[in-house]
């Protein structure tokens, strides 16, 4: 089977691996943010992903660059959403510490791909 190009960027592998995690997590999110808070930010941690692979699809370096760029506003949504989750009580530290963490390594990640790109 082939793989494509965005498969095999560490970034986008690791992106995926914590929209996974974030699906999981909110799963234990109380019933009555279904449509709210677990919603959004299953959206912005799947368009993490997303954006980074629909990059790679793109000819021109600053259309690239763009989509690493849309990924990262994503990533920054996603922090701050789970800045609320947490205050609300919805996740305890250590998961909140350890997504944290994630999301603090994929932007190191996707600064460095974006600087790539436009070089």
């Amino acid at each position: 089977m082939k793989q494509f190009s965005f498969e095999k960027l560490n970034v986008w592998q690791k992106s995926k691996t914590l929209a996974v995690n974030i699906y999981t997590i909110t799963g234990k999110f109380p019933e009555v943010e279904r449509f709210g808070l677990i919603s959004q930010i299953r959206r912005c941690s799947i368009s993490v992903a997303s954006n980074i692979a629909e990059g790679t699809g793109r000819n021109s370096a600053n259309d690239k660059a763009r989509f690493t760029e849309i990924a990262y506003s994503s990533l920054i949504e996603l922090l701050s959403q789970r800045v609320i989750a947490y205050d609300l009580n919805f996740i305890i530290k250590d998961v909140y510490e350890l997504t944290r963490k994630d999301i603090e390594e994929i932007s190191r990640m996707l600064n460095a791909l974006r600087k790539s790109q436009l070089n």
